[in-house]
């Protein structure tokens, strides 16, 4: 019996929460059932596709060069006819474009999956007329979070009856108790000190401004509260401006990028993200498989994935006061089985085989 081939189309396989959702389902799918191949769009091919291809899985790319391109509909279809693909696999909404238009008039199934959305959210009188053509020619849309799925009815015209949400998983993160002790003596943290942290690239929409200021409030009621930013990016000198500017450098730790940051999130008492758009964050999946309370925005998926006063704390977005007053409440006694409840919800939910499971029965269907 021949196997089915799974092709999973995308811009390219950097480091980025859709490029981990691609490997996690390439790695995952059974061998025995599954060919699965990745297409990039983009000429580069980025971490993840490298560490694809070292495991002997084929990565390709297109070159693409902006703007439409006639050529790589030409493309995708050549690949297509002369790969004998099953199934493709679109992430986001330009290969889904490209992907659904070069697969007409082929046997291939689509399926898109939209990620996330750019914040503030927008449409176009383009979209309005061209999505519900390309959604004729696609046998399955699936969308992060629910938050995700109400956007691409929103903006992208898009029936609710048509698409399934599908929440990302990832394998549990495994700490390391030595690392841990020396990144807390690496960084002069006290024995008593009380840890809140964030794991993300350093821009503005996640909103890493309004998280610095509610910290320093937050530190009026709990004088032993240190802030872990890990990550690096555009907003970097500005942070370090504010940070300044509050007077509380002496609390505060910018680690800059680290690859593999596991113990940092290990080290942190609380994870925070703060973001003013998000789909289903890896990070807060990655922190709740560590058994973290979490404190977030209501934005996108994260409100779906932390529950309110069980696995943590969610905070309207962009609310300074209520994000300062979960940061402080997290360390109250009634808080004290989110970090319990966290890796609960995350073994029922997130794992990287039930989001797996999901994607295979759209794939045999």
């Amino acid at each position: 019996m021949r196997k089915t081939k799974v092709v999973h189309l995308t811009y390219d396989m950097r480091i980025g929460g859709t490029e981990t959702v691609i490997k996690n389902i390439v790695e995952g799918l059974d061998p025995e059932r599954f060919e699965t191949e990745v297409l990039c769009i983009e000429p580069e091919l980025g971490p993840f596709g490298q560490q694809l291809q070292e495991k002997g899985f084929t990565i390709t790319n297109l070159h693409w060069v902006g703007g439409f391109d006639l050529k790589l509909i030409g493309k995708v279809r050549s690949y297509i006819k002369e790969n004998r693909v099953d199934v493709l696999h679109c992430h986001q909404y330009t290969p889904w474009v490209y992907g659904c238009i070069a697969a007409l008039l082929t046997d291939v199934k689509v399926i898109f999956t939209e990620h996330g959305r750019f914040y503030p959210d927008v449409s176009s009188w383009k979209r309005k007329y061209i999505n519900p053509v390309l959604l004729k020619f696609t046998d399955q849309v699936t969308a992060i979070s629910k938050a995700t799925k109400q956007a691409l009815v929103d903006y992208e015209f898009l029936p609710q009856r048509r698409i399934e949400v599908v929440y990302n998983g990832i394998a549990p993160l495994i700490k390391d108790k030595k690392a841990i002790a020396d990144l807390r003596q690496e960084y002069s943290l006290p024995e008593d000190a009380k840890i809140v942290g964030t794991v993300a690239r350093l821009d503005p929409i996640k909103n890493q401004t309004m998280m610095i200021k509610a910290f320093a409030n937050a530190r009026e009621s709990i004088s032993n509260l240190y802030l872990l930013i890990v990550g690096d990016g555009e907003e970097r000198n500005t942070l370090e401006a504010l940070v300044e500017q509050l007077n509380i450098r002496d609390y505060v730790i910018f680690t800059g990028y680290v690859a593999k940051p596991v113990n940092h999130i290990a080290l942190m008492d609380a994870f925070l993200l703060s973001s003013l758009s998000e789909g289903t964050s890896m990070t807060l999946l990655e922190a709740m498989s560590l058994g973290k309370p979490c404190v977030v925005t209501d934005a996108g998926g994260n409100a779906e994935v932390v529950k309110h006063n069980c696995s943590g704390l969610v905070s309207p977005n962009n609310d300074l006061d209520g994000f300062s007053q979960n940061l402080i409440k997290t360390f109250s006694a009634e808080s004290q089985t989110f970090g319990v409840n966290a890796l609960t919800r995350f073994e029922s939910e997130f794992s990287c085989k039930k989001m797996n499971d999901s994607y295979i029965k759209l794939y045999d269907a």
